[in-house]
């Protein structure tokens, strides 16, 4: 109680220094205070560039707009705005009676602030970071498995049924066709089967010494998780119809990631079929 009483103590001057700001929205995440969850979130950490975009809400801007001006790439954020909130002690009771939703949102992780003498803005976000938990490695392994696995069921792709088909073999070769095309498109954040140098797959994986009777070529960008990968590819009649297509007998897949790219996640799946 006396931290508390101490907190709201430095809060009842004429505005939130911004310090103290922080650390009573962290307090509320910690369930010191009204706001209460299931699962106690972790604590914000000061951004100036959501500072910057607090800003830009003041002067009218939408949260979007002031986050791309800010230079701060999202994949989630909230504000709130409190009129009136000169005195910091009105200012954390607002915060504590209404917003304890925003405030516990856990996957929130920065936090800025802009107050002027009417109001307050407070901008939380999570920030564009794309990663893959497997290694390259445990990709390929994990991969295959799920593609086997949805091979060794009967189903239908789009209008076009299937049924169970044999499982595919690894290929390195294949993985490094794979390989090199998701990283040209991470590298210069575009998606497609086209290569930017024209390349189609079937010349990509000729280019690299496969000779095949089939091949063919499955991509997706956006996704971290392989399930969803796989499940997108299912749900797509040609992707769906690559997957089960009795003609290939092997695959290479691989993945890139790029935090100045668009989609930030890459992925190629190369099959064949060898001669």
């Amino acid at each position: 109680m006396r931290l508390m009483a101490a907190v709201l103590a430095a809060l009842s001057c004429n505005v939130f220094a911004a310090a103290d700001l922080y650390d009573a929205v962290n307090r509320l995440r910690a369930g010191r205070g009204a706001c209460t969850a299931a699962q106690e979130p972790a604590p914000l950490t000061r951004q100036p560039a959501l500072e910057r975009a607090a800003l830009g809400l003041a002067r009218g801007q939408s949260l979007q707009d002031s986050l791309r001006e800010s230079g701060y790439r999202a994949t989630a954020s909230r504000f709130v705005s409190i009129t009136d909130a000169g005195a910091g002690g009105r200012a954390y009771a607002a915060l504590e009676k209404k917003y304890c939703g925003q405030l516990l949102d856990g996957a929130l992780v920065d936090i800025g602030s802009y107050q002027d003498a009417r109001q307050l803005w407070i901008v939380m976000a999570a920030p564009f970071a794309p990663r893959v938990s497997l290694s390259p490695e445990a990709a390929a392994q994990r991969m295959l498995e799920l593609v086997n696995r949805a091979r060794a069921e009967p189903r239908s792709c789009g209008d076009r049924p299937f049924g169970a088909v044999p499982p595919l073999r690894w290929s390195a070769v294949l993985a490094r066709a794979a390989l090199l095309h998701a990283e040209d498109m991470a590298r210069h954040s575009y998606f497609s089967h086209r290569g930017r140098d024209g390349s189609t797959p079937d010349e990509r994986v000729t280019r690299i010494g496969y000779r095949f009777r089939a091949t063919g070529e499955n991509i997706a960008a956006g996704h971290s998780m392989l399930e969803d990968v796989v499940a997108g590819w299912i749900r797509s009649p040609p992707h769906c119809t690559n997957l089960m297509n009795p003609a290939y007998t092997e695959m290479g897949v691989a993945y890139a990631v790029e935090l100045t790219s668009e989609l930030g996640v890459y992925w190629t799946q190369v099959f064949g079929a060898p001669r």
